[in-house]
């Protein structure tokens, strides 16, 4: 085993093992659909985390995206009903 993957992570003085992110990279495999979905059993941890960063892009242009879509009809909507859509928003 090289020593850059034998060696502890340390992080804020946390000290994170090899096995520690190893589980990490397991839980990520499992949230992500683009993975979960294929059916494979290994799947590379450098493959989850590229990804899990497209991913995370994704979500982010959705985000985006939605949010444009809900301006748009509080721009359409009356006064008193984007007001209340405002406060729940803002809850």
């Amino acid at each position: 085993m090289s020593s850059r993957r034998s060696r502890s992570r340390q992080s804020g003085g946390a000290r994170i093992t090899d096995d520690q992110i190893n589980d990490l990279v397991s839980k990520l495999n499992q949230l992500l659909p683009e993975i979960r979905d294929r059916r494979s059993d290994k799947v590379s941890a450098a493959n989850v985390l590229q990804e899990t960063c497209n991913y995370i892009r994704s979500l982010h242009r959705e985000v985006d995206d939605l949010s444009e879509r809900l301006s748009e009809l509080l721009a359409t909507t009356d006064t008193a009903q984007a007001a209340i859509i405002r406060s729940l928003l803002s809850q």
